[in-house]
């Protein structure tokens, strides 16, 4: 893993130190960023592993302007267990710009999916990874849950999780009736390259088109900040393997997991990312810009269920 424990921390949202450096198409989206409110408004899980501080819907919007995107994919953070009313609050703020991925479970009822589906939920987010779970046929079960919930919705399973796992459950994801999506690189780590384990299963599921990966939070990939260079190999493989299915996102507001042995109510930082910089290494992966269209714009407006522009 990368030394995340140097990288700069802030107790603000980070907003780009650097403007983007290239065209951005119409419809670009980030398609991975999480908001969270005040409290006292929206409580956070007695089960989770870390405390952020605040970043609200206005700090995304402000985002958004300097990347000169114009959607987004709210993603449920671990922090509020299966409680979606954060998300929702600020997919309403945000309107029919932003799309949202859920936490559910089995308390989840089928009238809240209809009423999440109304407010632009397109997905159920299975966290394997902020667990440490890696036992397979938990993952297994876990995902399972997961698609036969979501399927008669048309929504994607989105999966964080590791390279070791994705390997392992391979042969499920390729026959899912849904879409599965795998979050930041699919946990690969630019340090092994290529040819660390677990990298060829989810280039072949990109490949073939069973799935999707989000080139996103390349902090959490690299091991050069702030730029994260050595990521670019990962990334143009991806892209190479199948431009039709690779996404894009900051994870914004980079949240960070609590310091062993510190109190869970004590505020985790956040990493201070610059998302210009991080954006104008897109250009660099894809140097066509038809590709970074794809990337952008028409996965995302695909997989989210966007309308027109």
């Amino acid at each position: 893993m990368p030394e995340l424990a140097l990288h700069p921390r802030t107790t603000s949202a980070s907003q780009p130190k650097t403007a983007v450096a290239f065209r951005v198409p119409p419809g670009a989206c980030d398609c991975h960023v999480h908001v969270f409110g005040p409290a006292a408004e929206f409580p956070f899980a007695a089960q989770r592993s870390y405390t952020p501080p605040p970043a609200s819907a206005d700090e995304l919007s402000s985002l958004l302007h300097k990347l000169k995107l114009s959607r987004v994919v709210v993603v449920q953070p671990s922090v509020y267990g299966s409680d979606n009313s954060c998300t929702l609050d600020v997919m309403r703020r945000l309107g029919d710009r932003a799309r949202g991925v859920a936490v559910i479970d089995d308390a989840t009822g089928d009238a809240a999916l209809q009423e999440m589906h109304q407010a632009g939920i397109r997905g159920a987010r299975v966290n394997l990874e902020t667990a440490g779970e890696t036992d397979l046929q938990a993952a297994r079960r876990n995902l399972a849950a997961a698609v036969d919930r979501v399927a008669p919705l048309g929504w994607h399973v989105q999966v964080y999780t590791r390279l070791s796992v994705i390997a392992g459950i391979a042969d499920e994801a390729a026959k899912l009736p849904v879409p599965v999506v795998f979050d930041h690189f699919g946990g690969a780590q630019a340090g092994g390259g290529v040819d660390q384990p677990g990298f060829a299963a989810l280039l072949g599921l990109i490949g073939a088109g069973h799935a999707y990966v989000k080139i996103s939070a390349a902090y959490r990939s690299s091991e050069k900040a702030p730029a994260y260079g050595d990521v670019g190999p990962l990334a143009r493989a991806l892209i190479e393997a199948n431009p039709d299915r690779i996404l894009w996102g900051t994870d914004w507001p980079h949240p960070h997991a609590a310091t062993p042995g510190a109190p869970l109510e004590e505020l985790s930082p956040f990493y201070d990312v610059d998302d210009g910089l991080a954006l104008n290494q897109l250009a660099l992966w894809a140097p066509s810009a038809a590709i970074r269209r794809k990337i952008l714009a028409d996965n995302p407006a695909r997989l989210y269920d966007f309308g027109p522009l």
